[in-house]
């Protein structure tokens, strides 16, 4: 197999007003995702933006693309409502970075696609959005006044036009309201990143985390990404590339404090939508990323308004919520979801791929 082969990496680096907006386009589920877990969990904040800023200009300039790198959302949402510890999270990366690996490198992603059907994959991701609004209703109602603040903020991006920019102004007017009651910090680099006890975190909550991400991962973070970029960018970027490259992110970003990242579709078509059209958007986020790490101290981030972080963590819900609607069994997929309310991802992902398979060998 060819590593970064065909158009891709021959792609030169623009740095233009459409890779900004394009960058801009890719942080509006990064931002709040990644400050709702350093908020709610010993995550640290500077060294998951060091993570993010690092691994988006160094796949930017790989792929020559704008090519996401985004949280795995599964596993983010888990960690964000109690269900997975840091330690819990970090293993989980590291297990599916090694998952990831062998399944790029040895071209073998096809025969696990034929494992997990698109309802199953709609099916996480609709059970993703639901324990995220569950969350976030929850962390909106702990002071009202806030999240109502929250949610009229986003509502008047909807109502301007921009839905897509409604998360990322809310966690903007989380930062102003920080800094006015906190102060504006004195840039500081990052000390040595945490080190969880990984041997504690062994036990069926990562096996929970590791099979519902990895349902979302190769339907949405491979396939659909790969199949986006030879929709939107005529470009040739094989799925395995791209599941060995996430392998390769989580092998050397988790032991350096970050948390587990993928790719993502929605991560690329939001760069596309907004202008990107090649890895200069990366390079231009992932300085951004690494600016943001030097003031994101732990004084500022506890001056946050929490419940104001709960509006921003329903709005990104319902969009990933939304992705059921284009399951190719919906029943099934809504099923996954609620199933997944009343036991666990790990439970749902595999009884909805048994039911998938079921349904399949039964000819529909």
């Amino acid at each position: 197999m060819g590593y970064f082969r065909g158009t891709s990496a021959r792609r030169r680096l623009d740095l233009d007003r459409g890779e900004l907006t394009g960058a801009i386009g890719d942080s509006v589920t990064v931002v709040p995702l990644v400050v709702a877990l350093a908020l709610l969990t010993e995550v640290s904040l500077p060294h998951v933006l060091v993570g993010f800023g690092v691994f988006q200009v160094v796949w930017g300039v790989a792929y020559g693309l704008p090519v996401s790198v985004e949280p795995m959302k599964a596993l983010a949402a888990l960690a964000i409502a109690g269900a997975l510890t840091y330690a819990e999270l970090a293993l989980a990366g590291l297990a599916l970075a090694v998952v990831l690996l062998a399944i790029g490198l040895s071209g073998t992603l096809a025969a696990v696609e034929r494992w997990i059907g698109d309802p199953v994959i709609r099916g996480i991701q609709f059970a993703v959005g639901l324990i995220l609004l569950e969350t976030g209703i929850r962390l909106a109602l702990e002071d009202p006044l806030f999240g109502a603040a929250g949610v009229a903020i986003a509502g008047l991006a909807v109502a301007a036009g921009r839905p897509r920019a409604s998360g990322i102004a809310v966690v903007a007017a989380c930062v102003a309201v920080a800094a006015w009651t906190a102060g504006v910090p004195t840039p500081t680099l990052p000390g040595t990143p945490p080190l969880p006890d990984l041997g504690a975190a062994v036990g069926w909550n990562v096996a929970e985390g590791a099979f519902a991400q990895l349902a979302m991962t190769v339907g949405n973070a491979a396939l659909a990404t790969s199949l986006l970029f030879a929709d939107r960018f005529d470009a040739e970027v094989p799925a395995d590339d791209l599941s060995t490259s996430m392998g390769v992110t989580n092998l050397l970003a988790v032991p350096m404090g970050a948390i587990p990242m993928c790719h993502g579709c929605d991560g690329v078509a939001g760069k596309h939508a907004f202008g990107a059209r090649t890895g200069g958007a990366n390079v231009l986020i992932g300085a951004g990323y690494l600016g943001a790490a030097l003031v994101a101290t732990p004084a500022l981030l506890a001056a946050f308004p929490l419940s104001m972080v709960g509006a921003v963590l329903a709005v990104v819900a319902v969009s990933l919520g939304r992705a059921v609607e284009a399951s190719s069994n919906l029943p099934l997929s809504v099923g996954i979801g609620a199933l997944a309310l009343v036991t666990n991802l790990g439970v749902a992902f595999l009884l909805g791929v048994a039911a998938d398979l079921a349904w399949e060998r039964t000819g529909r």
